[in-house]
């Protein structure tokens, strides 16, 4: 059978999770489930028209979108690698929940996403955008929320850190395997470089090591604000926790 054309070919961006959508479920997905249902989930279930994950990543966001609304979801999602474990646990859902989300392949600004959500979660993303891009994204956000519609953004850290930091990860053993990791997190000019090691032991035997580096850009909370106030929201009183910044798109 012969392939239906495509109308407008997506553009796949490059993946920079290559290495880490192998660990980052087992070893961060449990505390990062747990934290995702205490930020958002409240504000998830009193959304009314849509709920919008920008920067799906795995679908953690996604997941608990689905179970706790009962509106369409958009799960805004560009690396392949990422979205790979995110269809994955898609496809284990009733067809009752999938059949309310969709999976957009792409950066939100090329998604064509207009009022469709009066949520939106900007979750374990923003840090890693550079200062311009991340200053695009607020109009592509305001673009998907219906007037009013609130966005819930992780802030990045507010400054550089003075000393490298190791941290380690939670070690999950799978058979006969032990699988571990850190992240060691330093000041590199005006960025921080955020460094993931890996390793899968067996018998105590290191069978494998890998790493990957991301690169995050500080801003204050108070950079934040003013940053969002241009791209048209407006700032709601601050949450019991001070890691995410709550706005409302500004009535139009």
């Amino acid at each position: 059978m012969t392939p239906p054309p495509v109308d407008s070919p997506v553009r796949e961006h490059q993946d920079a999770y290559a290495v880490s959508a192998e660990f980052y479920d087992l070893l961060q997905g449990e505390r990062d489930e747990v934290r995702v249902r205490s930020l958002y989930r409240d504000d998830v279930g009193r959304a009314r028209v849509g709920v919008l994950d920008v920067g799906a990543g795995t679908g953690r966001v996604t997941l608990m979108s689905l179970l706790e609304s009962r509106v369409p979801v958009h799960a805004v999602e560009p690396a392949r690698c990422m979205r790979t474990p995110l269809m994955t646990r898609l496809a284990s859902l009733s067809a009752e929940l999938t059949t309310r989300v969709t999976v957009h392949p792409y950066a939100l600004d090329e998604a064509g996403l207009h009022g469709v959500a009066d949520v939106a979660v900007c979750h374990n993303t923003v840090a890693c955008l550079r200062p311009a891009s991340r200053r695009a994204l607020w109009p592509a956000v305001a673009e998907a929320l219906v007037p009013a519609g609130v966005l819930l953004v992780q802030l990045p850290p507010a400054r550089l850190p003075r000393y490298e930091t190791a941290h380690a990860m939670p070690t999950r053993t799978v058979g006969r395997h032990e699988y571990g990791g850190r992240m060691v997190t330093s000041a590199d000019g005006d960025r921080i470089r955020a460094r993931f090691e890996y390793w899968v032991r067996d018998d105590g035997r290191v069978l494998r090591r890998h790493d990957e580096t991301f690169w995050m850009w500080p801003a204050t909370r108070t950079e934040m604000v003013a940053e969002l106030e241009r791209g048209g929201f407006l700032a709601l009183p601050e949450r019991p926790d001070p890691s995410v910044l709550a706005v409302r798109r500004a009535q139009t």
